[in-house]
């Protein structure tokens, strides 16, 4: 029975994630599809991903570029909706493109003593125009979820850490269980400016 429960536990371990991620995936292919409302499946998802691709492309142009700009002013102006654009719009941007804000991996020490530590990114090393001088604000993404807390903390607190920041991300969000952080940022993407 031992061995049956084992196995069986085994296999869930690779099923699940493995399931779980195909029909999310699978779902969203269909969601884009009636959005779009081709006739063939799967011809929406290749649509957006080349309509996206196109956008990026020409946002390099200056007067596209300006153009795209109409959207980001109108919404950065309206009330309540600036709050959820620019909530999604910053955090978008804190993964890809010019403004990344979680490449500054640290370990910050917590209270003490015992001292506990938490690993988390800086995302602003200078805090004193908000009337805190020597702090920083450190960003703990939270395990399996997209949710994660701000933390004000005196710069002495925290410790920049030598490894890749998509590594340290893949870590902390997975319980500590995957993403490995033993090894240094090949890119020069690691380590904090705290």
């Amino acid at each position: 029975m031992n061995f049956i429960a084992k196995n069986f536990l085994r296999g869930l371990a690779i099923v699940i994630p493995s399931v779980v991620t195909a029909y999310i995936l699978y779902q969203t292919f269909v969601w884009i599809d009636r959005l779009i409302a081709l006739p063939f499946p799967g011809l929406g998802v290749l649509v957006t991903f080349v309509a996206i691709v196109l956008i990026g492309i020409l946002a390099s142009n200056f007067v596209i570029a300006r153009l795209l700009a109409i959207p980001d002013a109108i919404f950065t102006r309206a009330p309540l909706v600036k709050i959820l654009y620019t909530s999604i719009k910053d955090l978008i941007e804190a993964f890809v493109g010019d403004r990344k804000r979680f490449n500054h991996p640290v370990l910050v020490t917590l209270g003490g003593p015992p001292s506990v530590e938490a690993l988390g990114f800086v995302t602003c090393d200078d805090l004193e125009p908000m009337g805190a001088a020597g702090k920083v604000a450190v960003y703990f993404p939270q395990s399996y979820n997209f949710a994660g807390n701000l933390v004000i903390v005196p710069r002495e607190s925290v410790r920049p850490i030598d490894a890749d920041s998509g590594r340290v991300m893949a870590f902390i969000v997975s319980g500590g269980v995957s993403g490995g952080i033993d090894q240094p940022a090949a890119n020069g993407s690691g380590g904090a400016r705290a």
